[in-house]
């Protein structure tokens, strides 16, 4: 039986195949590229991780790398207590899906801390994540050995405006965090702000905002804030 090729059903049955080839195509190359696809956004992050330390590394020495300063992780509830479960792997805690499920409770989430050495000395790195002006905002910081002067901080974002809210990922900014601390002379938490129209000279707990960037900035402030006084939990434990 000959098939009418400028018939409708010819054509409805033509274009139903020809888009099921595709779709099952696509999926076929997603599938194959998922490992790679893993694999980048792990050394993505392991880079982030060592930045907060001052460790530049590339994607083809990131683990490397990672392996060699990060020489512990450990993940804590809330009220900054170890949750020790050996099926548990800090690394690989998403905590920006937890801070997009708005079901989650404080008491329900989990934060994981990253011990690192380098040059003899040993590193806390945090991980933090909060929202700017057009999506989230995340970043790591690193402090010394005291649990409350700043090491290194990297922040990053997806949507900021670039030339203002986009600059938190700059090293101006970043380095701004350099040597500020946590706590007060009472040792009582207080974080540190980012101020709109510039910190106060000496002042701990203060850096310089990003100029047409407020939004932006106030996002990190409150990210390093609401996160910070969790990591500060553990803090006091070892302190």
């Amino acid at each position: 039986m000959s098939i009418n090729k400028d018939s409708n059903i010819f054509t409805f049955s033509f274009a139903v195949v020809m888009v099921l080839i595709v779709a099952i195509s696509l999926a076929v190359v997603s599938e194959s590229l998922s490992s790679m696809k893993k694999a980048n956004k792990e050394d993505k992050k392991k880079i982030n991780i060592l930045s907060a330390i001052k460790v530049s590394a590339d994607r083809n020495e990131a683990s490397q790398l990672y392996e060699e300063y990060i020489k512990e992780s450990i993940v804590i509830n809330s009220s900054g207590e170890i949750i020790e479960n050996d099926n548990l792997d800090a690394f690989y805690i998403d905590v920006k899906k937890q801070y997009r499920n708005k079901n989650l409770s404080i008491e329900d989430k989990i934060f994981p801390i990253f011990i690192a050495e380098k040059d003899g000395s040993k590193y806390y790195i945090t991980p933090l994540v909060g929202s700017g002006l057009w999506g989230p905002i995340w970043g790591f910081i690193a402090f010394e050995k005291d649990c409350n002067t700043i090491y290194g901080a990297s922040f990053d974002h997806k949507t900021e405006t670039p030339g203002l809210g986009a600059e938190i990922r700059e090293a101006f900014f970043e380095d701004a965090f350099i040597g500020k601390k946590i706590l007060d002379e009472n040792s009582s938490f207080v974080s540190v702000d980012v101020v709109k129209g510039g910190s106060e000279e000496g002042n701990n707990h203060q850096v310089d905002g990003i100029t047409g960037g407020t939004i932006t900035s106030d996002g990190v402030t409150n990210m390093l804030k609401n996160d910070l006084k969790v990591y500060n939990n553990y803090f006091k434990t070892i302190r």
